[in-house]
């Protein structure tokens, strides 16, 4: 594991690490086209161009203009890495949660975090938000580099999901059909634009990626090919949870790690019954949820169980 600082090139815009690259043979022939200029241009323009040509090359060696050229997400990444790495994970803030995740999604397991977010994540460390209705929202770390950015660029360095009840007791669909699955539930939608979704605040909704999530979204009572959806917040799937048990995505780390299955599933008990985002086999009209003791069990779509929401950095 590497605990050195971050990355070697912290700091160095795009642009002036062209400028640095740039060849021997490129200088030569600048050198040598300001040489002909003061042959004939005179002294005092000669002049004005050795000052420019000074000031160019010294912004070139120092490379004091890189901050210039980085988005704000990129110097806030490399502020919170100055600490993040010395900080006990349960102490990081929503800024160094970022942080260590977007390390991570960089560096993979040679992330000066990685060790940390591991720990963090087999020992059920919590972290907290405060919604904008006042509750408080608590989460974990449940996945690491587990799930695909929807924009292609690569994966989501950490991936958290609820333990408590701050969303409370939430229906999948108005009426008892699970027809279309995730995609088409009125839940989904409440969570990625709607009433959920602006419960959480805005620094958390700036930092959550978008993911591409697969799910049996036919729904109907019949098994169907799992398809993918675009979410920024989604609940884990019954395959997330205990494994492979109906091909909707990969168990995440966090209930691998607990030794999670369909037959020992202690390690994902809660205190709060909480609905999946997988449709039953039993029928058309249910959803999976997951139990008091980490057990699962299928109920109505039109009923209400408490909603545990994941996102992504």
């Amino acid at each position: 594991m590497h605990t050195a600082a971050i990355s070697p090139r912290e700091g160095v815009s795009p642009r002036s690490a062209r400028l640095r690259g740039q060849s021997i043979i490129e200088y030569v022939l600048i050198i040598a086209l300001i040489g002909l200029v003061i042959v004939f241009a005179g002294p005092g323009v000669a002049g004005a161009i050795r000052n420019q040509f000074n000031q160019v090359t010294n912004t070139v060696d120092s490379g004091t203009d890189g901050g210039n050229f980085m988005s704000a997400e990129e110097k806030a990444y490399q502020e919170a890495m100055k600490t993040v790495v010395n900080k006990d994970a349960k102490d990081w803030t929503l800024e160094e949660q970022k942080a260590a995740a977007t390390d991570i999604a960089k560096n993979g397991t040679s992330s000066a975090v990685y060790a940390k977010a591991m720990a963090a994540m087999e020992a059920g460390t919590k972290f907290s938000a405060k919604l904008t209705n006042g509750k408080t929202l608590e989460y974990r770390i449940v996945g690491i580099n587990h799930d695909d950015l929807a924009d292609g660029s690569g994966k989501a360095g950490l991936t958290f999901e609820a333990t408590n009840s701050a969303l409370g007791y939430q229906k999948m669909n108005a009426t008892n059909t699970n027809a279309g699955g995730w995609e088409k539930s009125e839940l989904r939608g409440r969570l990625n634009t709607g009433d959920l979704w602006s419960l959480l605040p805005s620094e958390l909704q700036s930092k959550v990626k978008a993911v591409t999530k697969m799910t049996d979204n036919q729904g109907g009572g019949k098994a169907g090919t799992p398809t993918a959806t675009t979410d920024k917040v989604f609940l884990l799937s019954a395959t997330e949870v205990w494994g492979d048990m109906q091909s909707d995505g990969t168990q995440y780390e966090y209930y691998k790690s607990n030794g999670v299955t369909t037959s020992n599933y202690s390690g994902a008990s809660s205190s709060y019954y909480h609905w999946t985002r997988s449709v039953s086999s039993l029928g058309s009209a249910y959803f999976r949820y997951v139990g008091y003791s980490g057990d699962w069990s299928s109920y109505y779509a039109s009923g209400t169980y408490y909603v545990f929401p994941a996102f992504s950095f």
